[in-house]
């Protein structure tokens, strides 16, 4: 349970009963960051920190301060609370302390409104055409901003912080709106593609503009940001493909696009004469280092080569590939791009592809996807889960050493997960319980730029009885004039 308390935080109190030997009482070896004096600065006292700074170490009985302008310091409680008496302090006695999680691949909009609705027994194709399209080409704009403000609710309730819309929204702006209000953080981008008719489908010009006009988008300081995104697979051509490369570059901005959840789409290339899809890109000039590939799980080595050639970075969304039965198991190479030196995030995709929004629980399937793969309990554990879920999504998004990580400097997204619940019964490894056990499930509290979020559980920025009562009638009406559902 978090305590807000007034007075300064008792030293020594709230430290773990049998601290285990990976834990450490140092402080990280940074000094705080510049503030603003009007800034007010929040310390959490007393919990289990887990910097995720990569050192694989917890800090016993620590503070973190931080205001909206980022995180001040890290370091024994004590200490943080002397170098900040004036701050309010949030007794974190008892719980584990994280950064905010990163999902690097999020539909943030249309089959949320059919949560739960899309038949699990269908293939990805009739899933994505026969449901998600229809669903996307009746979209209102306030469908946009109530399913985007359904998801953001949700993602912050999982701890997710940081969420990348994955390009298919007609109303950006809307959107946006709905990032603005819950408090997340994340970037938003409007639908891309040109070979096949559908929405947001047009000319290469055509498409090229709304992609400009979309990543144009800034909120609350670069909160929220806009970013160029293709649908891709065999559904964009190259003029599109590269001229969307060269807007990135051009405004400063990040790209992303499908790529190679099936087969389907090496086997179109291949067709069409252009050898493998991502050394086609590659070979193009379109993959580079401010590159996101959605997927990338049906790929061979040369394709391997080209991620790691360009520095483009990978989504990977484990549980999408099971539920859409999309061959990840025999196909998978997520864990080996790593250690070629490919950044990969997880995200967790769509309704149609995994009715969750976990990233705690998605990272935890890809590690156990890469043990069972590899048949080696070694390739990958707990502390491999929760740097998928924070710090490694935060360099998928250019965020190195300042999204997905507790240091001075970073941004201000702390998490606070409860330790009440029976699976934390007895107390062991913190990494393995977190992770293993926790999976995500008791996120109590949660800041996002130094904003106060989510509350023991609730959350502060959105009146959730109302949101569920709009959700449900404009989920009823989308069904209705999209023809689905009965």
């Amino acid at each position: 349970m978090v305590r807000p308390s007034s007075s300064a935080y008792p030293a020594g109190s709230g430290q773990h009963e049998t601290p285990l030997s990976h834990h450490r009482e140092t402080a990280v070896p940074s000094n705080p960051s510049p503030h603003s004096a009007d800034e007010p600065v929040t310390v959490l006292a007393g919990g289990e920190v887990l910097t995720m700074d990569g050192q694989r170490e917890i800090l016993v009985n620590g503070g973190v301060a931080f205001s909206p302008g980022g995180i001040l310091a890290v370091g024994p409680a004590r200490d943080v609370l002397d170098r900040f008496a004036g701050a309010e302090v949030v007794d974190t006695t008892g719980s584990v302390v994280t950064p905010g999680l990163v999902n690097t691949h999020q539909h943030l909009t249309g089959d949320r409104l059919a949560h739960s609705m899309i038949p699990d027994d269908i293939g990805s194709e009739e899933s994505i055409f026969g449901w998600a399209v229809p669903l996307h080409s009746h979209h209102t704009a306030d469908d946009d901003e109530i399913s985007a403000t359904l998801s953001c609710v949700e993602s912050l309730l999982e701890g997710v912080t940081t969420v990348v819309e994955a390009g298919t929204v007609a109303h950006p702006e809307r959107v946006a709106d709905a990032m603005e209000a819950t408090g997340i953080r994340g970037a938003v981008s409007t639908w891309g593609w040109d070979l096949a008719p559908g929405p947001g489908s047009g000319p290469a010009a055509e498409v090229l503009t709304r992609q400009r006009e979309a990543a144009a988008i800034e909120r609350d300081g670069g909160r929220i940001r806009g970013w160029v995104a293709l649908v891709g697979h065999d559904l964009v051509s190259d003029e599109l493909f590269v001229g969307a490369a060269e807007l990135a570059r051009e405004i400063g901005t990040r790209l992303t696009f499908h790529m190679s959840p099936t087969p389907a789409d090496a086997v179109s290339y291949r067709r069409r004469g252009m050898g493998r899809p991502l050394v086609h890109l590659h070979r193009l000039g379109v993959l580079g280092p401010e590159t996101v590939v959605s997927h990338a799980v049906h790929v061979d080595r040369a394709e391997v080569d080209a991620l790691a050639a360009s520095g483009a970075a990978v989504a990977y969304c484990p549980w999408a590939y099971l539920r859409l039965a999309q061959g990840v198991t025999g196909a998978g190479r997520h864990h080996q791009m790593m250690d070629e030196g490919v950044r990969v995030g997880i995200g967790c995709d769509s309704e149609n592809a995994s009715d969750s929004l976990s990233v705690m629980r998605a990272a935890v399937l890809g590690v156990g996807l890469a043990r069972d793969m590899t048949a080696d309990p070694e390739a990958m554990g707990a502390w491999d889960a929760l740097e998928w879920a924070t710090a490694r999504g935060g360099e998928v998004l250019g965020g190195h050493r300042t999204v997905g990580i507790l240091a001075p400097g970073a941004v201000a997204d702390v998490v606070v997960h409860s330790t009440d619940g029976p699976w934390w019964w007895p107390r062991g490894d913190t990494a393995q319980q977190l992770a293993w056990s926790d999976g995500g499930r008791s996120v109590s509290d949660v800041w996002v730029g130094g904003r106060r979020v989510v509350a023991e559980g609730r959350c502060l920025t959105v009146d959730t009885d109302l949101l569920r009562d709009r959700a449900r009638a404009a989920s009823r009406d989308l069904l209705a004039r999209a023809g689905l559902g009965g």
